[in-house]
């Protein structure tokens, strides 16, 4: 699928706005962050110096991510997820803005607690090792 400009960034975006939800920054979540970056074509001095900024940046706006296409949401809700999942802490704040995110985009918010059960599962060194976007891209 050919991805249009605004979802690649917006689907950035988005997992940079989930990542700083619950307020700290692992490194488990910035591999993710740099593979989907890297994939989706973003520069890496824009990828670190958006990482080093994150968590005390308040001009990022955290409002629910539209997407032209509902499989690149669907695609969005799934590395979300995992990104939210691979520190171990998931916050009702991740939960709650990824639900609105998803309803926004059209999708029932059963698919999230589907998501998030499935990847409560899921051996933690697995998460993240294989990304949605992938799947699309």
């Amino acid at each position: 699928m050919n991805i249009p400009i605004i979802d690649r960034s917006n689907y950035l975006k988005g997992l940079f706005i989930t990542a700083k939800l619950d307020k700290e920054l692992t490194e488990k979540e910035k591999d993710i962050l740099k593979k989907i970056s890297d994939k989706l074509g973003f520069a890496t001095d824009f990828f670190h110096e958006t990482v080093r900024s994150l968590l005390i940046n308040k001009y990022i706006i955290e409002e629910p991510i539209v997407f032209s296409h509902l499989e690149i949401a669907q695609s969005f809700i799934k590395d979300a997820v995992k990104l939210a999942c691979v520190n171990g802490v998931v916050t009702d704040a991740e939960i709650d803005w990824l639900k609105k995110t998803a309803d926004i985009n059209k999708i029932n918010s059963n698919f999230v607690e589907k998501e998030f059960k499935s990847f409560r599962d899921t051996p933690r060194s697995l998460i993240g090792s294989d990304l949605a976007l992938y799947s699309i891209i």
